[in-house]
């Protein structure tokens, strides 16, 4: 029996939830695929998570690319399947076991303003879509039909509350959140009727202090709502969601496909 090897192909990797489960999966013994995109004075920061993989005997493979372009995705998708081909030629079983979609790039604009460029456009709206949402169905497509998915495989994307609940500037962002729970359902439909032992499922943090959140023009009022709503008392940490990312991604949850989990504290049902 060849030894599989797990990996952990994580889509936004240099911050937020994206980097810390990086962390916690390669703490439990998964090697890491990150893409991520960063200006020059970012690199830093991403060789530190690169070396804390390492640290853990883990092997960290990192893209610094636009993970909705299509042509990068492609590159992505053959280096790794190269990386692959060498371990299974070595007599190993290498398959990515955790896909994570925890991209946050969308135009935060209201629909509403009498001077045109304040509020959203077109080009604003499906850019927002396509990196936010339709992002996840390419890269499953491709990650799939590669080879790289196998018995065990668990895909998660980042939700949020936002995907129900309206804030001020977020309405792309929110329609973006509806489409990329959809598109878990449907692709957890797909994959099971095909017998490929992979689920897909939706996480929704709660609200947690991470770049993204620091970009909505609204998060003074979001921070002090979760504060005071969180029955803990506290807000959501990266932590909290890569730790329970790990926990499913281990044996006997392989019945859990097509939802969206709450990892949140409570957050949500407190109303």
């Amino acid at each position: 029996m060849h030894h599989r090897q797990p990996w952990a192909l994580i889509l936004g990797a240099s911050s937020g939830f994206g980097e810390a489960t990086a962390l916690a999966l390669a703490a439990d013994g998964y090697d890491v695929c990150g893409v991520h995109l960063d200006r020059r004075q970012g690199q830093q920061h991403v060789d530190g998570i690169r070396s804390r993989i390492e640290a853990h005997g883990r092997q960290a493979r990192f893209f610094n690319i636009n993970a909705a372009d299509d042509e990068q995705r492609a590159r992505v998708i053959a280096e790794l399947g190269e990386i692959f081909a060498e371990r299974r030629a070595a007599g190993e079983s290498p398959y990515v076991r955790v896909m994570l979609h925890s991209l946050a790039f969308g135009t935060l604009k209201p629909f509403l303003a009498l001077d045109a460029p304040q509020a959203i456009a077109r080009k604003n709206m499906e850019m927002t879509l396509d990196v936010m949402a339709h992002s996840l169905v390419y890269w499953a497509q491709d990650a799939w039909r590669a080879g790289m998915f196998a018995e065990g495989t668990k895909v998660y994307a980042l939700t949020s509350e936002g995907s129900t609940r309206v804030i001020a500037s977020y309405g792309a962002v929110s329609a973006a959140k509806c489409a990329l729970e959809s598109h878990c359902r449907q692709l957890a439909m797909e994959f099971a009727k095909l017998g490929t032992g992979v689920t897909v499922n939706a996480v929704r943090a709660g609200v947690t202090m991470t770049a993204a959140l620091m970009q909505i023009p609204e998060r003074e009022a979001l921070i002090r709502h979760a504060e005071t709503k969180n029955p803990s008392g506290r807000m959501t940490t990266v932590e909290d969601v890569a730790q329970a990312i790990t926990a499913l991604s281990r044996e006997g949850t392989h019945w859990i496909t097509g939802n969206v989990i709450g990892i949140d504290g409570g957050e949500l049902i407190a109303g």
